[in-house]
């Protein structure tokens, strides 16, 4: 890092970032892209970090980031760049004097790789309490030039995610939400522009906590994301002095209840942030940067490199009814087909009259559904004989009205508010902060775990108790559900430093708590609970947008009454993500068997290059109702395929591969072996014209560069 004539520039050879010092101290970033690149600074721009305070100030128009607030009054007090390994590290000290509060903005960035990580610690020097309602954790002024005609051509990039359509990632001019404005007058103020909220304990239910911003002629995209698992955080795009800028938050006073005093001597820690940079490739470039960095930030794991297969017995299968004699014939089934993994989902622990949903906490096995002298243990020795390792399902996070923890677990255990205990759908919710809420959850792991020799953990997570919860006097419901969110991440670190090979999925109803926080450290993702093949097609073909493609888990569920082009379909749902086989299998014919069994090993082939790959999307980001759906992962060597034909659409589409552009190529079928499948590549264009005479159809192919000079 340098400083010259006020301005601090800091980065490596993919991203550059410049601070310009005002006469006052008060530090702007003013670019952040490319070193070496041409560049207009505009007169103002926005502080480091926002911060709201009750009796400081508020933004106007419903921007947080433009009016009277403390985050202005920061000055640069000093600042510090350090290397770990391949991350770089900035962190820049700002002070306000007549207050007393301090800011550390710590940006990150992994060599080589155009992301930026932005935390932001506020610490009170001062002799009076503040009382916090807003930080932000990453606020970015300088994505446009600054010249209306590029806002002009700038697009907003969102993801809508609700149950059963998870990953519908939607595109609009920001005009739309940032009209163009002219007068004799000019305010002060911003605009209120577009922005997005979490709300709730499920951090992307409605939306993902991603978004993005596109420039439509040149191809410059960001691509940003809040890193919390938790359902309080909050994103805004808009305009400031003739520039787009974007803010990301955690929880917030006006979004979510979020209040916190920071009393003197005290630290506070923001959630964390990132943003990915491509300067001309476009959406496509900007999340296969994001991917690199989702890899270089999460936890290590041996998961992500192995990609074993994963039998689950819920989703078009068993549905939350499993029996020793239900589950023996599936577990050969499984095994036969390659299965690696095979994991006992919901009921296993309580009686079969199905009130398993409000029973759950203690999560011993029932003797009715497991019977005989070795109950479960019966299941899961044939689970190992056949070559598999046993999974179970958990909620780790709730107990059951009717569950005996209900009753012997202290109240201070549960989520509360107003001093009652939260109740929803017949279920109360554990606040991880506490203690004997730990104690029992980590006597549940080290039992299944330790003494049974579970080795895969799927953690669901099926209610929404609300704003969060007030343990502690004075203590807002958002400001609790912050703290719980935070001891949730470090119980896992917990479980994780204990049995360094277990492998824990993400679940929540699907997709509903799909956020880096927790697959930072998960090793997989639950991408939906979506039981139509031709609907989960856009879901997997979207998932890499927000989950790395080892960790993207997708059922491939085929059923005996399907066609063998559903039974493809349905397979090639998860070939290039994690395959989670379920279905009733055991009941195929033998030429629907063999297709599973095909599609398996084609993805076994395939699978060591899948954690070094990076996502791209031939025919767009699809939209929900699209006929064809692509999605292509690409290493420097090798480009995979997975094209989706549903019904009512022609026979035939084009696909567009530009990062092989003049580049001869041959074009290999993968999966199904036998298919009607047509293929046409044109190096000049870098376009792959596809028919499948059927619909629905679908097929993975391979694409090999065969000249010199190919990527």
């Amino acid at each position: 890092m340098t400083k010259e004539q006020g301005t601090l520039h800091w980065g490596h050879e993919a991203l550059h970032l410049e601070i310009v010092l005002a006469d006052d101290g008060s530090p702007r970033l003013t670019h952040l892209g490319l070193p070496g690149e041409a560049r207009e600074i505009p007169g103002t721009s926005l502080p480091l970090v926002e911060v709201t305070a009750a009796g400081h100030g508020r933004g106007w128009s419903g921007s947080h980031l433009v009016g009277t607030h403390l985050g202005g009054r920061l000055r640069h007090r000093t600042h510090r760049v350090t290397r770990d390994g391949d991350w770089h590290t900035l962190t820049v000290h700002l002070h306000d004097p007549e207050t007393g509060l301090v800011a550390e903005v710590t940006y990150r960035s992994p060599d080589g790789i155009p992301v930026l990580r932005s935390e932001v610690t506020l610490r009170n020097e001062g002799q009076t309490t503040l009382h916090l309602e807003s930080v932000s954790s990453l606020a970015v002024g300088c994505l446009t030039p600054p010249d209306p005609a590029a806002i002009d051509a700038a697009d907003l990039l969102w993801a809508e995610n609700d149950w059963l359509a998870e990953c519908r990632w939607q595109r609009q001019p920001m005009r739309l939400t940032t009209p163009s404005t002219s007068g004799r007058v000019s305010y002060g103020h911003g605009k209120a522009g577009f922005a997005l909220n979490g709300q709730g304990t499920w951090s992307s239910c409605g939306r993902l906590p991603m978004g993005g911003l596109t420039d439509r002629r040149t191809g410059r995209t960001w691509v940003w994301q809040v890193e919390h698992n938790g359902g309080g955080w909050r994103w805004e795009c808009a305009e400031w002095d003739k520039t787009a800028y974007a803010a990301l938050f955690g929880p917030t006073d006006t979004h979510h209840g979020w209040r916190h005093p920071l009393e003197p001597g005290a630290d506070f820690h923001t959630v964390p942030a990132a943003l990915s940079f491509s300067a001309d490739g476009g959406p496509d470039a900007a999340f296969a940067a994001l991917t690199r960095y989702r890899r270089a930030q999460r936890r290590p794991h041996a998961d992500h490199q192995r990609l074993p297969v994963i039998f689950n017995d819920y989703m078009n299968c068993l549905m939350g009814d499993p029996t020793t004699e239900k589950l023996l014939p599936l577990i050969d089934a499984a095994a036969e087909a390659g299965a690696e993994y095979f994991v006992i989902d919901a009921g296993w622990y309580d009686g079969d009259d199905g009130g398993w949903w409000d029973s759950v906490g203690a999560w011993e096995p029932a003797a009715s559904r497991f019977p005989g002298t070795r109950g479960i243990h019966e299941v899961l020795d044939r689970i190992r004989e056949r070559g598999m390792v046993p999974g179970l399902w958990l909620e780790p996070e709730v107990i059951g009205v009717r569950s005996p923890m209900a009753k012997s677990l202290p109240e201070e255990a549960f989520f509360r508010r107003d001093g009652v205990r939260v109740t929803e759908a017949d279920r109360h919710h554990l606040d991880l902060r506490n203690p004997a809420a730990r104690a029992h959850l980590d006597q549940v792991v080290d039992r299944l775990v330790g003494e049974w020799g579970v080795g895969y953990l799927k953690l669901d997570h099926n209610i929404d108790p609300g704003s969060g919860t007030s343990a502690h006097p004075g203590e807002t419901p958002g400001a609790g559900l912050l703290g719980h969110n935070r001891a949730h991440l470090a119980w896992l670190d917990g479980i994780l430093d204990r049995f360094p090979h277990l492998v824990l999925e993400n679940c929540s109803s699907g997709g509903m708590r799909w956020d880096h926080a927790l697959l930072s450290r998960m090793q997989l993702q639950s991408t939906s609970d979506q039981q139509n093949l031709h609907l989960y097609a856009p879901i997997a073909a979207s998932a890499p947008t927000a989950v790395t493609p080892e960790q993207g888990a997708v059922w491939a569920y085929p059923q005996p009454e399907d066609s063998l082009d559903e039974v493809v379909f349905s397979m090639a749902n998860a070939l290039l993500g994690r395959i989670h086989l379920s279905g009733r299998i055991a009941e195929l014919e033998p030429e629907a068997r063999a297709l599973v069994h095909e599609a398996v090993a084609a993805y076994k082939a395939i699978r060591a290059d899948l954690p070094h790959a990076v996502p791209s999307w031939p025919l767009g980001l699809p939209a929900w109702d699209d006929p064809w759906v692509a999605l292509a992962l690409r290493t420097p060597a090798t480009t995979y395929l997975t094209a989706w034909r549903r019904p009512g659409t022609d026979a035939t589409a084009t696909l567009h591969l530009p990062h092989l552009r003049d580049t001869a190529a041959r074009v290999d079928l993968l999966y199904p072996s036998v298919s009607r499948v047509v293929s046409a590549w044109s190096p000049g264009t870098a376009e792959l014209s596809l028919t499948l005479p059927t619909a629905p159809s679908a097929v993975l192919l391979r694409i090999t560069p065969t000249a010199l000079g190919a990527p």
